[in-house]
């Protein structure tokens, strides 16, 4: 199944896409909207174009699970992309994944205006790997 994930942030979000086989995540592109209603209108352009059965945003949570104001605002813009593209939307906590991306960027030694742009759609690609791992081990048990 074609799923979209997105890194969603207050003035820039990034967003990644899977093959059809959940196989290979990608990056698909940063979107500088800092408006919640005409962001969900450019993910749901996405979400048509690749024929996306399904969208994964990021689920902030702190280091000990609990979730803050953070968390509660993706899960509400979880709600309005499901109902802007009409696709099934789930959460996918998002610990470390910024961590994580500027981790890989330095390896790359990507710096700069780069490097913010980069780590946000890498932090979407985290997001959507971590996502189809859980899939394909609850399909296991």
């Amino acid at each position: 199944m074609v799923i979209i994930s997105v890194d969603y942030g207050d003035k820039r979000t990034g967003v990644a896409v899977c093959d059809k086989y959940e196989t290979i995540a990608s990056p698909v592109k940063v979107i500088d909207e800092w408006n919640q209603d005409a962001l969900a209108e450019k993910i749901a352009a996405v979400i048509l174009e690749y024929k996306a059965e399904a969208v994964v945003v990021g689920l902030p949570k702190n280091m000990d699970g609990t979730e803050g104001a953070r968390a509660e605002k993706c899960r509400n813009f979880a709600k309005l992309l499901e109902e802007k593209s009409g696709v099934k939307s789930f959460l996918c906590d998002e610990r470390l994944t910024t961590v994580i991306s500027h981790r890989d960027l330095s390896v790359t030694n990507t710096r700069g205006k780069k490097r913010k742009a980069a780590v946000d759609a890498l932090s979407a690609v985290i997001i959507l790997e971590d996502f189809i791992e859980t899939r394909k081990n609850i399909k296991k048990n």
